[in-house]
């Protein structure tokens, strides 16, 4: 099981539940399974919060890409200023 060589069976997972007396309910039974996250309509503050909560790989990836729409706007907008002025 540690190596992840082969699956634990219910009987073995109850075994060790029960040595450390605790049940198998949150393992087996999913009651509060995750949801959803959509931060599209959340306030700027807590937006800015969840990003903040993924990790350091996945931040960076979210900031680039919000770095680069962002250079994308700049240089449409300078590009659509520029030609009305001609």
């Amino acid at each position: 099981m540690e190596n992840n060589t082969h699956d634990i069976a219910i009987d073995e997972l109850e075994r060790f539940a029960g040595y450390f007396g605790i049940t198998i309910d949150p393992v087996v039974h999913f009651d509060n399974q995750p949801s959803d996250v959509t931060i599209q309509d959340k306030p700027n503050f807590e937006q800015v919060n969840l990003i903040n909560q993924l990790d350091e790989e996945d931040r960076t990836v979210v900031f680039k890409i919000i770095d680069t729409m962002l250079t994308k706007k700049k240089f449409k907008d300078f590009f659509n200023n520029n030609i009305a002025t001609l």
